[in-house]
């Protein structure tokens, strides 16, 4: 058995590059302490802040969090409200999940 599965070679997507494609896979614990939204969140965060996210550029949408990390929609609903409510991002209904322009403020 490989030590990884390619989900593209299993839905016939090989091709199809998505945004969380060139995001080295990072594993969230669903049992841990913190709550799984707040992990995603926290890794979004950190792109945010290190500029691999940069202003007006979009983040995964809710349905590729779900594919990235095996969670409910709800939980990647919740990851991207939090970010919404810290002024990390803001949404265009229909388009997507930007990054707002950050002020110095967060952090």
């Amino acid at each position: 058995m490989p030590a990884y599965i390619d989900t593209y070679d299993l839905v016939g997507l090989r091709g199809a590059i998505s945004k969380v494609d060139l995001v080295p896979a990072q594993r969230i614990d669903p049992l841990g302490p913190v709550p799984p939204y707040r992990q995603i969140a926290a890794i979004i965060k950190r792109g945010i802040l290190s500029g691999q996210y940069p202003a007006d550029t979009r983040i995964p949408t809710e349905s590729e969090l779900v594919e990235t990390y095996e969670v409910a929609r709800s939980t990647a609903r919740r990851a991207v409200a939090a970010l919404r409510e810290e002024g990390l991002v803001y949404t265009v209904p229909a388009r997507g999940t930007y990054v707002a322009k950050l002020d110095g403020k967060a952090g």
